[in-house]
């Protein structure tokens, strides 16, 4: 099942290569990343969409505990088709 995943968190160089690697470890493959700072480049924004037939929570939780990481909000395939409909 695809998950997208809006990631914020402070912007650091070593923030996405964690994130990377717990979405790895945890059985995910990324099918699209997009990535922006904010104008003050404090702050990092990420689109992730995911594919696994594991549950999503069990990569949530885990990225929500990555040092640097504020803000982690999902949205499973289902959603994202009902969005678009």
């Amino acid at each position: 099942m695809k998950s997208l995943l809006i990631i914020q968190g402070h912007n650091s160089p070593e923030l996405l290569e964690r994130l990377l690697r717990v979405v790895r470890h945890r059985g995910f493959s990324v099918q699209n990343l997009h990535a922006e700072t904010t104008e003050n480049e404090q702050e990092l924004h990420l689109t992730l969409t995911v594919c696994s037939d594991r549950e999503i929570s069990l990569l949530t939780k885990q990225l929500e505990k990555i040092f640097g990481i504020t803000k982690v909000a999902t949205l499973n395939q289902d959603s994202m088709i009902k969005a678009s409909a």
